[in-house]
């Protein structure tokens, strides 16, 4: 009986057992939602830290449009960014406000990853996208902005001394 019961259980564990994988039944869209010109102040390092290499690049200004709405990057923001030289990867942190033209100051916390290393071709790449998040004010034209996953990409231009992000809103 003993050698029975093992042998079930040893044919049950030996059987195959692979993951499924069900294709998704949608896969999510995206609408263009803004396109943020930023101008940013003269980059500072912290230096070698616990965590990486501290870059703190400052916010300045710039304007930002987009369907529904438009308006300006206020002055006193920062990219803080954490290197990773050895790896070229680079974690990114940039927190700042934008006030639109009829007057709603929206806080913006924007996280992502840049890397620049090599695809699994073994080809160079470069990566770069990021993910803000808005805090608008819940009685403002705007309170949509918080209730959504949003993810951007930089338009690298020569004619604008900044950088250019364009966000889309995950639908």
């Amino acid at each position: 009986m003993k050698k029975f019961l093992f042998a079930v259980v040893f044919a049950i564990i030996a059987l195959p057992v692979g993951a499924q994988t069900n294709p998704p039944v949608e896969t999510p869209k995206m609408e263009f939602v803004m396109q943020l010109k930023v101008t940013l102040g003269e980059a500072y390092t912290i230096g070698e830290t616990a965590h990486g290499k501290r870059l703190v690049i400052p916010i300045t200004g710039g304007t930002f449009e987009g369907p529904m709405l438009k308006g300006t990057i206020l002055n006193g923001g920062a990219d803080y960014q954490m290197a990773d030289t050895k790896a070229n990867h680079t974690e990114l942190e940039a927190i700042y406000s934008i006030k639109t033209d009829d007057g709603t100051y929206i806080h913006v916390r924007n996280k992502g990853i840049i890397y620049q290393g090599k695809d699994e071709q073994g080809k160079p790449s470069f990566y770069f996208k990021a993910a803000p998040k808005f805090e608008a004010p819940y009685d403002s034209n705007y309170a949509w902005l918080n209730h959504a996953i949003y993810v951007c990409s930089p338009d690298f231009s020569s004619s604008f001394k900044g950088i250019v992000l364009n966000v889309w809103m995950v639908r």
